[in-house]
């Protein structure tokens, strides 16, 4: 369990809260997550709507249970991108427990938000390439996630 969950845990029992130390640190990693994906829309200085559209979609598909959900999670998770310098900080709250197929699928999340306005900028496509690096993935598997966003095989 990472740290923050860990402090998340504590504070939620020390004033009676309901977060057990798993519940915390799920939502640090997919908080995280998101806050990745918001990262990646923002890049290129203009979230549109098509961007935001798809934002909204992939977070409601992967981490939540409807519309309304996915929306409140982006805004906290806009939060945490607001007030984190660098994305290595997001990917390390994610916490090392964060699955190969869980990197993977949020690699081709991101390819395909960069992607949701039909054109992949020069700063979007660095940044999502800094993200794989990141998330441990060699020139191949950033290629193939890539690939995948771009025939719409992400959910």
């Amino acid at each position: 369990m990472s740290f923050i969950a860990r402090l998340r845990a504590y504070a939620a029992d020390a004033f009676g809260l309901s977060a057990s130390p798993e519940e915390a640190e799920a939502v640090d990693e997919r908080l995280a997550a998101i806050a990745l994906l918001v990262h990646v829309a923002r890049v290129d200085g203009v979230l549109d709507g098509a961007e935001s559209e798809r934002l909204c979609r992939l977070v409601e598909g992967r981490y939540a249970g409807n519309r309304e959900q996915a929306e409140a999670l982006i805004a906290r998770a806009a939060s945490v991108d607001s007030q984190t310098r660098d994305m290595a900080l997001l990917v390390e709250m994610m916490g090392h427990e964060f699955g190969e197929s869980e990197r993977a699928r949020l690699l081709s999340m991101a390819w395909s938000v960069a992607g949701a306005d039909g054109t992949v900028h020069e700063f979007e496509e660095a940044l999502v390439w800094r993200l794989g690096r990141l998330l441990r993935f060699d020139d191949t598997a950033i290629r193939l996630a890539r690939a995948g966003a771009e025939t719409g095989a992400v959910s």
